[in-house]
């Protein structure tokens, strides 16, 4: 039997999303968490990630348009993972995840980075997890 891939619900609060994400210093305000909430699925990553590159590439091969941030500036790393920390539990002692590049969420729900993608593949919860977000309408 396979065990099951558990992607982390997230306590969000509703928000107008103000600023695009292909902005400088688009980080921090809250502006990660307006973006995971009314979005289907968001990618962040470094700019030029080769993990990155693989998440999107499988994503678009699904048929699905991810929202991609892509991180060029420290100062934008050090306000995502600030944010990211805010929005639930970090770090395998609180019994939340640990923060790294590219981050993957879908409907709402921290997946993870390339490795959970792909196993979520692989198991066959990826689609249906698509779909159930609203990023795939077949």
């Amino acid at each position: 039997m396979r065990p099951k891939i558990e992607i982390q619900p997230l306590i969000m609060q509703r928000a107008a999303f103000r600023r695009s994400p292909s902005s400088s210093s688009s980080f921090g305000g809250g502006v990660v968490k307006t973006a995971v909430e009314e979005t289907p699925v968001v990618v962040i990553s470094r700019r030029g990630c080769c993990m990155a590159h693989v998440v999107k590439h499988l994503l678009r091969a699904l048929g699905v348009s991810p929202t991609v941030w892509e991180i060029a500036r420290e100062e934008e790393e050090t306000a995502l993972m600030v944010e990211l920390g805010e929005m639930g539990p970090t770090g395998e002692d609180a019994g939340g995840f640990a923060v790294t590049l590219p981050v993957v969420f879908i409907g709402g729900r921290f997946v993870g980075g390339l490795d959970q993608l792909m196993a979520a593949h692989i198991t066959g919860e990826l689609v249906p997890n698509l779909k159930e977000a609203g990023a795939l309408w077949l």
